[in-house]
């Protein structure tokens, strides 16, 4: 590893890299040999979910990367369609089964599907898996301030970490108010928003300029920053590194300012909501 990643705590205790690695797309040999490369420049944390249908390319990516398996941080997502209690604890298990993985070391409710209003259900599934050893920390994605709540309401359990959308034209700056406050952990994904759009941005080039540094490195250093955890993706070895080598810098807090400013208030990029998406 060319530099060490920060390690944040968790509420639950467990100690998490301040930056991971994301998965989408990644699929087959070509994603276990992406996979295995970003394990091998450096990655700790690596983030999947049920429904990108890679979970055993993952554990695939793992396995050749030989890293001890208690040095990693592997993370995955219940979906929609699986949150009656039932359902929850059989995903959980196939998930598991799929990448030949004892436990996962965080497991996420991937969106809250509010119109079916049973993921005070899955939550609970999430608990006892925790509690049967086949999690280690149990979090959401894309819960709002009102879901959030109703979960530590109605179990008494609040999420490890809440993974949102989160990038320079969408800072979730409330959200991460929220987080703060309530002690949960704020994780980004799509840090890099459309990369056309980011690449066009002259306020982002002059900041990376200014550090001669890339683009997206400015980005990720902005979201360590801003205190979440980014995931981004790449199949290249050298963007890999790339992305991981933000912490020989630091963004003055006008740096940070002018990115900040770059939010939208519909900077969602596809308009997912999850106050009304729904994802099964």
């Amino acid at each position: 590893m060319s530099q060490s990643i920060p390690e944040i705590q968790l509420n639950d205790g467990l100690t998490i890299p301040a930056l991971g690695f994301g998965t989408y797309r990644l699929n087959g040999n070509r994603g276990a040999s992406a996979i295995q490369s970003a394990i091998d420049v450096g990655y700790r944390l690596i983030d999947t979910a049920y429904n990108y249908e890679n979970e055993a390319t993952v554990g695939e990516g793992i396995r050749r990367s030989h890293t001890p398996r208690n040095d990693l941080r592997i993370t995955s997502k219940l979906p929609g369609r699986y949150h009656e209690y039932n359902k929850a604890v059989t995903a959980i298990q196939e998930s598991l089964f799929r990448a030949q993985l004892d436990y996962y070391d965080l497991y996420l409710i991937h969106w809250p599907n509010p119109k079916e209003d049973l993921y005070v259900e899955a939550w609970q599934a999430l608990i006892d898996a925790q509690k049967w050893g086949l999690i280690r920390s149990i979090g959401v994605c894309n819960f709002l301030p009102e879901h959030l709540d109703r979960l530590e309401q109605e179990t008494g359990i609040k999420p490890s970490m809440n993974q949102v959308e989160l990038h320079p034209f969408f800072n979730q700056e409330e959200q991460r108010a929220y987080h703060q406050e309530k002690q949960i952990q704020t994780q980004s994904w799509s840090p890099l928003a459309r990369v056309q759009n980011i690449l066009d941005n002259e306020v982002i080039q002059s900041v990376a300029d200014q550090y001669e540094k890339t683009m997206s490195q400015v980005i990720m250093r902005w979201h360590y920053q801003l205190g979440s955890v980014a995931i981004p993706k790449s199949s290249s070895p050298h963007r890999q590194k790339e992305n991981l080598s933000i912490f020989d810098f630091s963004l003055t807090e006008e740096d940070m300012n002018r990115i900040n400013l770059l939010t939208q208030p519909n900077g969602r990029m596809k308009d997912q909501d999850p106050a009304t998406y729904q994802e099964f």
